[in-house]
């Protein structure tokens, strides 16, 4: 098993910045492919950005050059750094961890998943 608990969302203008943090606990964090998904009230989750064991990352097309995903394997932490933030940004975002490291982008590929922390980018 592997838990994850997400922190950092919250309330900001459009054009500002928020660090998001993952912090997992239980198997071995570094053995675990990472991604972020956001969830906006009305829609299917959807893929925002991951990483893989080795470092390798992945972004949404609507998020790149804007986002940036890290992980610390001695902190068992991954991060999304968000920058230059949207209106259309604002969902609840929900960090993931996977044991296969393939298909990054799919929902049903990710094995254990966060709570989600709120996000909202006022205009």
């Amino acid at each position: 098993q592997v838990q994850l608990v997400e922190s950092g969302g919250g309330l900001v203008q459009a054009g500002g910045s928020l660090r998001l943090s993952c912090a997992a606990s239980g198997r071995t964090f570094s053995n675990y492919a990472m991604g972020w998904f956001r969830q906006a009230p009305g829609k299917e989750r959807e893929f925002v950005a991951a990483i893989s064991w080795s470092g390798s990352t992945y972004y949404a097309d609507s998020v790149k050059g804007r986002f940036t995903i890290s992980r610390d394997n001695a902190k068992n932490t991954v991060y999304l750094q968000m920058n230059s933030l949207k209106p259309e940004d604002t969902a609840v975002y929900y960090c993931a961890a996977d044991r296969t490291g393939l298909r990054l982008r799919l929902v049903y590929e990710y094995d254990y998943w966060g709570q989600g922390t709120q996000v909202t980018v006022s205009s």
